[in-house]
């Protein structure tokens, strides 16, 4: 067993590499980082979570143009006169985003990345729709797999762009487009980094309470 120590040290030192090359990341690895997900704990022990890995490049590129076009679709709605006078007073923050979509949007058209950061590879993970428990299982599953891709030295992006743009679309389209027949409830983008960062980030001090 690794020690507490070293299971800090773990810890503490992943984070979001997203400066990635353009190799793949080898399937031992990704075997292995699916093993970690699928061995996270889930509420009465359902076991119901599901698995999907996606490398092939023209599916990615796939991934990154519904994303856009959900969030360029959105951007064109909040805009329109008559929505934009009703929606915009009591919708402030969510008008914040438009410039970001746009953004987005163009750096995209330019051929960049900005949605999957050039990630080799996607892990998706999903579950029945009757699962009431489904996200919370999901996310327990994706922080194991996100600190055995660090043990590996694979960077691992958190994929909340492609998740908003589900949830904001309301349908099944990405999944139908992968052959996933469940709910997609977490994404993690996976590649080899460019680089490795030399220490890990400075968290804010802990607020903790004991109540004893």
């Amino acid at each position: 067993m690794p020690t507490p120590e070293q299971v800090m040290l773990l810890i503490k030192s992943r984070r979001s590499n997203r400066t990635l090359t353009s190799r793949p990341v080898p399937k031992k690895m990704l075997d292995k980082i699916v093993e970690a997900a699928h061995s996270a704990p889930t509420a009465t022990n359902s076991q119901s979570l599901s698995f999907t890995v996606v490398t092939d490049p023209q599916k990615l590129r796939q991934v990154s143009d519904y994303t856009i076009g959900v969030f360029d679709s959105l951007a064109k709605l909040l805009l329109n006169p008559v929505v934009k006078c009703v929606v915009k007073p009591f919708m402030k923050d969510v008008y914040k985003y438009v410039p970001v979509f746009n953004r987005l949007k163009e750096e995209h058209k330019a051929g960049k990345d900005p949605i999957l950061r050039k990630a080799t590879a996607l892990l998706l993970i999903h579950t029945p729709k009757s699962n009431r428990f489904g996200s919370e299982d999901a996310n327990l599953a994706y922080q194991n797999a996100s600190l055995m891709a660090q043990s590996l030295g694979v960077s691992q992006i958190y994929m909340g762009f492609v998740l908003t743009a589900i949830r904001q679309e309301g349908k099944d389209t990405l999944a139908k487009t992968l052959g996933i027949d469940g709910k997609i409830q977490a994404i993690m983008a996976l590649g080899i980094p460019a680089f490795k960062y030399p220490k890990y980030t400075d968290r804010k001090e802990i607020v903790k309470n004991y109540i004893e």
